[in-house]
């Protein structure tokens, strides 16, 4: 891809080359304390705290009682605290759902969103900065990596050494690299009326063995029925028309009720195309449609459907 995206481009190869780093400090940071920590935690979340072992990374959701999502988070395991982070937007909604059910539980949740800072790095060796912070083995951006905590005083001080000789991921670079993975992100393909499996994440943040938490009950019998009403999917554009989040899907130029709709997209420089990740209703067709603005008017663009991820 040339032109504008050139630029973009090069900076994506290089980080594919040597690895990179992000900073991820505006997401939402809580730490849980207290011998009771796992054992709350785990009632809360979809997956099973009780494997996570310190210095690893596990991803989760946290669901209502309809087994609908209030946040997709990743749980970080340390010696003496679990960490949880996700979106920033879920901030103050997380946090009231957690504490909610603290009832005769010693554990304690700290909102560190304003004082802890973190860093990711795409590379399959940790980075050299243990005396610095706390660093963990993270999968992030569908790749391995590691996340590396300490205080956001502290990073000011050694931002330099922290990213020297790498490859800064700026936020545009890390979408293209999210949506070439296929992965959901709040506020796009997530929302509290997303049904987990809808998005996938039975896949990757849901463990059906564990025991009870809160919204088991549904997203069990979800699993026992086999299917949700509609489906996250992949989006390739035929032509070099560039896609956009809020095109409808249809499967001919004549329908008028769309059969899906874009939630994210990008120029894939692994594919060299338009790609996007959207969701398709139950039994639609899988083959070329069309996506155009809702209504009747507006420029169509011919997309293909297909299986996530894209790359990684």
């Amino acid at each position: 891809m040339a032109g504008p995206n050139a630029a973009a481009a090069a900076l994506y190869r290089e980080c594919q080359a040597r690895g990179g780093v992000a900073d991820l400090s505006d997401r939402t940071q809580l730490v849980l304390t207290g011998p009771d920590r796992v054992r709350y935690l785990n009632g809360q979340v979809t997956s099973d705290v009780r494997k996570l072992r310190p210095g690893h990374t596990q991803l989760a959701c946290v669901t209502t009682a309809k087994g609908k999502l209030c946040a997709d988070v990743f749980i970080t395991a340390q010696e003496e605290a679990l960490f949880v982070d996700a979106e920033g937007s879920v901030r103050e909604a997380l946090l009231a759902r957690l504490e909610r059910y603290i009832v005769a539980d010693d554990v304690a949740i700290e909102d560190a969103t304003e004082t802890q800072a973190l860093l990711h790095y795409i590379s399959a060796e940790p980075p050299p900065f243990s005396s610095l912070g706390q660093i963990a083995a993270a999968r992030r951006l569908g790749r391995d990596g590691w996340d590396l905590r300490l205080p956001r005083q502290e990073l000011i001080a050694v931002r330099e050494q922290l990213v020297a000789g790498r490859v800064v991921v700026d936020a545009a670079l890390a979408e293209t690299l999210r949506i070439e993975a296929g992965i959901p992100r709040w506020g796009h393909e997530l929302d509290e009326n997303t049904l987990p499996p809808e998005a996938g994440l039975d896949q990757t943040h849901i463990d059906y063995h564990k025991g009870c938490y809160i919204g088991q009950e549904v997203i069990s019998r979800l699993r026992s029925v086999g299917h949700v009403n509609r489906q996250l999917t992949g989006f390739i554009a035929e032509g070099d028309a560039p896609l956009a989040a809020g095109l409808r899907l249809f499967a001919k130029a004549e329908d008028t009720a769309s059969i899906g709709v874009l939630t994210s997209a990008t120029d894939s420089f692994a594919l060299e195309k338009p790609i996007a990740l959207g969701y398709l209703k139950r039994g639609s067709p899988t083959g070329a449609l069309l996506a155009r603005p809702d209504g009747a008017n507006g420029p169509t663009v011919v997309v293909t459907a297909r299986a996530l991820p894209f790359a990684s």
